[in-house]
């Protein structure tokens, strides 16, 4: 997996947990195209939450804001900085990235909600610590690049 490796506990992400990151951080898992492309010919998600620059959430940037907006904005910085990254709650996780997303992503991976809010929450801590490795957010299309390698 290249960037991702040894980013999540046991270092194994399995396919359906790397979708639901890129879904997540990219939307391009989710859409099958990449995020900058438009084809009118497929319906939009259908919460209407993608945004234009990647993921559900509007990208890496968005799932951080919601993470701030729930009260987890210190876990959310250790992961960006250079420190020990703090864990976070699958619950809590769940509250701040709301029900519909989840379920959204649940679908379209096959995991069971639970344990899909299980893996994010052990895997996103690494993760997002790999793709800030010097402290700052990576624009948009440099993320897609680190899930196409």
């Amino acid at each position: 997996m290249g960037l991702f490796d040894n980013a999540v506990p046991g270092g194994n992400i399995t396919k359906p947990l790397m979708v639901a990151l890129g879904a997540l951080l990219v939307g391009k898992m989710l859409t099958g195209r990449n995020a900058g492309q438009q084809d009118q010919q497929q319906s939009p998600a259908p919460s209407g939450t993608t945004h234009a620059d990647g993921g559900l959430l509007g990208g890496l940037g968005g799932l951080l804001d919601r993470l701030k907006d729930a009260g987890h904005g210190s876990v959310a910085d250790s992961w960006v900085g250079t420190g020990q990254n703090q864990p976070i709650n699958a619950n809590d996780l769940g509250s701040a990235i709301g029900p519909q997303v989840i379920r959204e992503i649940a679908q379209r991976t096959g995991m069971d909600e639970q344990e899909l809010l299980k893996q994010l929450s052990a895997a996103l801590p690494g993760i997002v610590d790999k793709l800030t490795p010097n402290g700052q957010l990576p624009q948009p299309h440099q993320v897609e690049s680190a899930f196409n390698s």
